[in-house]
């Protein structure tokens, strides 16, 4: 086991094959079927890993209830990845989920690539079911 690092998380991600930059503040990001997920490192020690989906459908302030009956019945029903609704400050309206480990005793190289895919696979999950609501289906 050891303290987690962006070299670690860039190493599963380099394993993989993935695509990823690092931004202007130091943060690990990465475009997985047109939606941005973000690697950050939370907590006193960055022992926190939070894998971030910016589901890329945009929605507008007049979707915003619709959004919260959506992401309340995706808790409801899903452990991965916990989802809610962002109004920006531009009046845009972003479905967010994300995926939450703390490894404050440490993390193995294993345990890392578990919480990266899951994060990664039920992010895009997630923004597969968006896109219903952009398209007017059903999205369960």
């Amino acid at each position: 086991m050891q303290a987690l690092t962006h070299e670690m998380i860039k190493s599963v991600l380099d394993a993989r094959g993935y695509a990823y930059a690092v931004d202007e503040d130091g943060d690990v990001v990465g475009n997985f079927q047109g939606n941005l997920i973000y690697f950050f490192q939370l907590g006193d020690n960055r022992e926190m890993l939070q894998v971030r989906a910016m589901v890329q459908h945009v929605f507008g302030m007049d979707d915003v209830v619709q959004l919260y009956e959506f992401c309340n019945a995706w808790n409801h029903d899903r452990l991965w990845p916990k989802a809610y609704v962002h109004v920006q400050d531009d009046g845009t309206v972003n479905v967010i989920g994300e995926v939450l480990a703390d490894w404050e005793k440490g993390v193995t190289p294993e345990q890392l690539d578990q919480v990266l895919i899951c994060g990664i696979a039920t992010g895009c999950q997630l923004a597969d079911a968006v896109a219903g609501l952009r398209q007017g289906r059903p999205t369960s």
